[in-house]
């Protein structure tokens, strides 16, 4: 008896198989081992590694803001937590875990170190008299400690200092800085840069650079 094969129906369908397989399978992510991946990010945070790619961004930066035009009105908004200031000995300490209680010890004591290359940053952009304006989602409450702690880091020139208030605190991180961005235009203020480690501190509508830096050790909403 003879068989007769239909051979675009069978390469069909192994191709089909073939896309199948790969679909289900070769798209799944891979699970990493939750200490492998703490070693990992200590590993980019000590051997200097994050601190070399910052500098790589502020650098561009730096490029881009000696080509822009300035007026008296020209300011540059800073995130606060992994941005100007640095909470990786904090978070190491827990674990890379978190609380809230421990967090709001951290802040109010006011131990966090500038990150070198954003002070970099912040150096240049005072030297063109570009106003500085600091928008963090830490509560009303945090908010003396932060300025202290800015200051003790060595951003002693600050126009603007922006916490979050007890009335926004169900706002999510990219609601809260949308309204705050939106008021400061408001103001009259001509955002020529956007600073920060968060989708939601960059990206704004209304900032002419969005510098964003790298963050392995936490997602905001």
């Amino acid at each position: 008896m003879k068989i007769f094969y239909d051979c675009k129906l069978i390469f069909r369908l192994i191709v089909f198989a073939a896309f199948f397989s790969f679909a289900f399978w070769g798209c799944q992510p891979e699970i990493v081992n939750l200490s492998d991946a703490k070693k990992r990010v200590k590993s980019y945070y000590e051997s200097g590694k994050f601190d070399k790619e910052v500098n790589s961004i502020v650098e561009e930066a730096i490029d881009k803001l000696e080509n822009m035009k300035l007026t008296e009105r020209s300011a540059a908004i800073f995130d606060v937590d992994e941005t100007a200031l640095s909470n990786y000995e904090y978070t190491k300490k827990l674990g890379f875990g978190y609380t809230w209680q421990s967090w709001d010890n951290w802040v109010k004591s006011a131990k966090a170190t500038a990150v070198p290359g954003i002070k970099k940053l912040y150096d240049y952009l005072i030297s063109k008299k570009i106003k500085i304006i600091f928008l963090t989602g830490r509560t009303a409450e945090q908010c003396e400690a932060t300025k202290t702690n800015l200051i003790n880091a060595g951003y002693v020139k600050i126009d603007t200092l922006i916490c979050r208030k007890t009335t926004e605190a169900k706002l999510n991180s990219f609601k809260f800085k949308q309204n705050k961005f939106n008021e400061l235009k408001n103001r009259g203020y001509d955002i020529i840069a956007c600073v920060g480690d968060q989708p939601a501190d960059v990206e704004s509508g209304v900032c002419k650079i969005k510098i964003l830096l790298p963050n392995y050790l936490y997602k905001l909403d």
